[in-house]
């Protein structure tokens, strides 16, 4: 079996075969791969329909923060929602996949790949006023991570802003309300496989586990007006949700990763708490449920 390509997302990185989602509609998205993460441009909407970023959280670097913004040149500049929609307001450059979270191997690995997320297709408008939701959205991956240590501290983390048709216009795109994030990882199952030609010993079998996020900036975002962020109006709000429920909101096809929800495995499979009243509203690390 040839060797997962280092600059891209790789499937394998679990030990569980996890394919990159993708829109669910099929429509044309470019497939833009920097080191250990890739990221599918909707060309259209000039944002990521999807990012899917591998993070090895044992060999993680601490590096101080470098690197510029800067349009990628492998796609027209057309396609990418450039500096002009982030100049002279209240819009922060989004990163989509995190600074850090690629930026782990040696120094030199770390510090390449960092950079490589300051590219605009890795980026989305979220509205400048920090607060406490923001941090908690910020640190969600950490707090997953953290409780990944009793396996190999791996994770897949798949971010991106909801296009929705009803986003609202701004300087030629439109600005996304809302934004998803589905972390998983390999944890070990219920079930033991034995090994019969060595009958003392048996192994877990791993699988997959999943936990599904949406940041809400609904809020904070006024285009009539001419501010197209407005802190004084709300603030951000974090949520925890059924994976499924992600799947329908973005119209992305998330794979095994419904089947693996961590709040679906907790009601024994079952997806009838559906919906946006069901919603696990966060206010700190300790509301999420990882199982």
């Amino acid at each position: 079996m040839a060797d997962a390509n280092p600059d891209a997302y790789d499937d394998r990185f679990l030990g569980i075969p996890l394919p990159l989602p993708a829109p669910a509609d099929g429509r044309a998205v470019r497939e833009l791969t920097y080191p250990r993460f890739t990221v599918l441009l909707d060309p259209e909407r000039r944002f990521a329909a999807v990012t899917g970023v591998n993070i090895d959280g044992a060999s993680l670097q601490d590096l101080p923060r470098t690197g510029q913004w800067e349009l990628d040149p492998r796609i027209p500049a057309e396609e990418q929602a450039g500096p002009s929609v982030y100049a002279s307001n209240d819009l922060d450059r989004g990163h989509l996949v995190r600074r850090r979270d690629p930026g782990w191997g040696t120094a030199a690995e770390a510090r390449r790949a960092t950079e490589a997320t300051f590219v605009y297709p890795n980026a989305a408008p979220q509205a400048s006023g920090f607060n406490q939701s923001k941090e908690l959205w910020l640190g969600l991956e950490d707090h997953v991570l953290e409780f990944a240590e009793t396996t190999d501290e791996r994770l897949s983390v798949f971010t991106a802003p909801v296009l929705a048709d009803d986003d609202p216009p701004y300087r030629g795109i439109r600005v996304p309300r809302r934004f998803f994030k589905v972390a998983a990882w390999a944890t070990e199952g219920d079930g033991m496989i034995s090994i019969r030609a060595q009958s003392a010993h048996s192994i877990r079998q791993p699988r997959l586990a999943a936990a599904g996020f949406v940041l809400d900036q609904s809020e904070l975002i006024d285009v009539d007006e001419g501010a197209v962020a407005v802190p004084v109006l709300g603030a951000f709000r974090t949520f925890q949700v059924p994976i499924a429920d992600i799947e329908e909101l973005a119209g992305i096809d998330l794979g095994p990763l419904a089947d693996a929800d961590v709040l679906r495995l907790d009601r024994g499979g079952s997806q009838e708490v559906r919906g946006e009243d069901a919603w696990r509203p966060l206010r700190a690390p300790e509301d999420v449920y990882l199982g």
